[in-house]
C-alpha cells in the first residue's frame, strides 16, 4: 500500500471539502434545482482539472513567477466572485422587497438558472481562482516520492483531486436538495441566500484587494 499516496488523498480531501467560494456558489445554485447544483458542481471539478493539468505541465510556476500575469488572473477571479455575490444579494433585496416571503409556511420557488449557466459558473468560480496554482505547486511536489519519475505521479496525484471534486461536490448538491423543501422555505432560503452573497461578495474583495492586503 502506497503510504504517501493514502496521506496525499487525505490532505486533498481536506482541501477539496473546505468551504469556499465553490461550495458557496454549488449550494446556492443546488437551491435553485438539482440540475443546477450539479451542473456546478461538473463546472468546480472542471475547474480544478485546468489548475492540476497546469501544476503538471509545470506552467503554474510561469504564472506564480509572473507578477502581471498573476494580478491579472486575480483580478479577474475576484470580479467574478464579487460579481456573483452581489448579484445573490440583489436577488435577494428583490425578493424581499416584492414580498415573496410572506406566509410562514410557503416556500420560495427559486429560478433555476440553465445547466449550461451553471456549469459556467462552477467552471469560472474555480478556474479563476488565483492562490489555486500556488496551491497544487506547493502540494503536488510534496508526494512525489524520491527517485520516481516526477510527471506520471503528478497526474495520477491530479485525477485523484478531480475525483474526490466530482464525488465531495455533486454529493453537496445532493444533500441540497435533498433537503431542498426546508431549505427553500422563505426565511430559511433568505438566511442562505443572503449568507451566500456576503460570503462571495468577501471572497471578490480579498481577492480584487489582495496586494493591498499585505
Amino acid at each position: 500500500m502506497d503510504a504517501q499516496l493514502l496521506a496525499f488523498v487525505a490532505v486533498a480531501a481536506g482541501m477539496v471539502a473546505l468551504p469556499g467560494a465553490d461550495f458557496t456558489v454549488v449550494v446556492r445554485n443546488a437551491l435553485a434545482s438539482r440540475t443546477s447544483g450539479l451542473a456546478t458542481a461538473v463546472g468546480v471539478a472542471g475547474g480544478l482539472l485546468v489548475h492540476t493539468a497546469l501544476a503538471a505541465a509545470g506552467l503554474a510556476a510561469v504564472l506564480v513567477t509572473m507578477p502581471v500575469l498573476f494580478r491579472t488572473v486575480q483580478l479577474l477571479g475576484g470580479a467574478y466572485v464579487l460579481y456573483l455575490g452581489l448579484s445573490g444579494l440583489r436577488a435577494m433585496r428583490r425578493r424581499a422587497a416584492t414580498g415573496a416571503d410572506a406566509g410562514e409556511g410557503a416556500e420560495l420557488m427559486a429560478t433555476p438558472s440553465g445547466p449550461g449557466r451553471s456549469l459556467r459558473q462552477g467552471f469560472l468560480t474555480n478556474a479563476l481562482n488565483p492562490k489555486a496554482p500556488v496551491l497544487f505547486l506547493s502540494l503536488l511536489p510534496q508526494f512525489v516520492p524520491d527517485g520516481r519519475p516526477p510527471l506520471p505521479r503528478t497526474l495520477l496525484l491530479a485525477s485523484v483531486i478531480v475525483l474526490l471534486a466530482l464525488v465531495w461536490f455533486p454529493a453537496v448538491a445532493l444533500l441540497v436538495d435533498r433537503l431542498g423543501r426546508w431549505l427553500r422555505r422563505p426565511r430559511t432560503a433568505r438566511v442562505i441566500e443572503g449568507g451566500s452573497g456576503t460570503a462571495l461578495t468577501a471572497l471578490g474583495l480579498v481577492l480584487v484587494t489582495g496586494p493591498l492586503l499585505h
